[in-house]
């Protein structure tokens, strides 16, 4: 299989590249930093998504767009499917399986879904497609590519609600997921500027009240917490990869008093943030 085929008209932008070990180093870096991507990992592997490490034990499917990855080893070949908005992921096409869906900006952070045996053969077998369409380079790939990026996001897009949605532990009813979702995408485009529920609320339509007793209702962290998870993360991300100093930080994530944004870290996550850039070596470990 060639290690990488592009597609590229105009605005619209999508790749497949094959991994092995002998070539996991070119995946780490900004390669693939603006883009949306699905990425076929065998068991074995380890990896890092953001500030949670991971250790495949089963095939999964990993759904990312902005977190920062990296792949410290793994065996067998992985696949990468690699696109920009304008390719696949216009909020018109399908809500629940578009960029800002359930797959993609949950508030869990959850970025993956394991597959089983057979649903693994199915899932190679729309990626083995995708690089027929790209090798063939017919005048309606682009179509036929974008039907089967399409299947592979609503097959997962079911899995990840029954595994995180629909279990012993959580169980969030049909009627109630638009709340759900629509909060992810909200919170993901405005954490920056909004951080009160009320201005969440408002942009779903409801009042404060009922939007954190539903999202008590659902057993989920409450709406004022998931906001500050959100903005923690886009703090550490920015303490660790970039050199900004903390005061910028703190005005970059809409916060006029530094003071207050360093109480705010230090109280949430037990450590200053200047602590925290010189000092943060590792994090959560999860095997999958």
């Amino acid at each position: 299989m060639p290690q990488q085929l592009i597609f590229e008209d105009q605005y619209k932008r999508l790749g497949l590249e094959v991994f092995t070990p002998e070539n996991l180093e070119n995946f780490n870096g900004n390669h693939f930093k603006t883009d949306i991507k699905v990425f076929f990992i065998p068991s074995g592997y380890e990896l890092t998504v953001d500030f949670n490490h991971y250790k495949t034990k089963k095939t999964s499917l990993f759904f990312l767009t902005n977190q920062h990855l990296n792949i410290q080893k793994g065996k067998d070949e992985s696949v990468l499917l690699f696109y920009n908005r304008d390719f696949y992921c216009i909020q018109i096409h399908d809500k629940e399986v578009a960029c800002d869906g359930l797959l993609f900006h949950n508030v869990f952070e959850i970025p993956f879904v394991e597959l089983d045996d057979s649903e693994t053969t199915l899932i190679k077998s729309l990626f083995q497609n995708i690089q027929d369409e790209l090798e063939g380079k017919d005048s309606s790939a682009e179509e036929m590519i974008r039907t089967y990026v399409k299947q592979i996001i609503i097959r997962a897009t079911r899995k990840w609600k029954k595994q995180n949605l629909d279990n012993d532990t959580l169980r969030i009813p049909g009627s109630e997921l638009d709340i759900f979702r629509d909060f992810s995408r909200h919170l993901e485009i405005h954490f920056r500027e909004k951080h009160n529920v009320a201005d969440y609320a408002e942009l779903l339509h409801i009042a404060p009240k009922t939007l954190t007793h539903k999202f008590k209702n659902l057993n989920l962290e409450s709406p004022n917490q998931l906001i500050i998870n959100r903005i923690l993360l886009e703090a550490k991300r920015l303490l660790f990869y970039t050199d900004k100093p903390v005061k910028e930080i703190a005005y970059d994530l809409g916060y006029e008093d530094p003071a207050y944004f360093n109480r705010l870290f230090t109280n949430k996550t037990g450590s200053t943030p200047a602590n925290f850039k010189k000092n943060y070596i590792t994090g959560k470990k999860y095997n999958i």
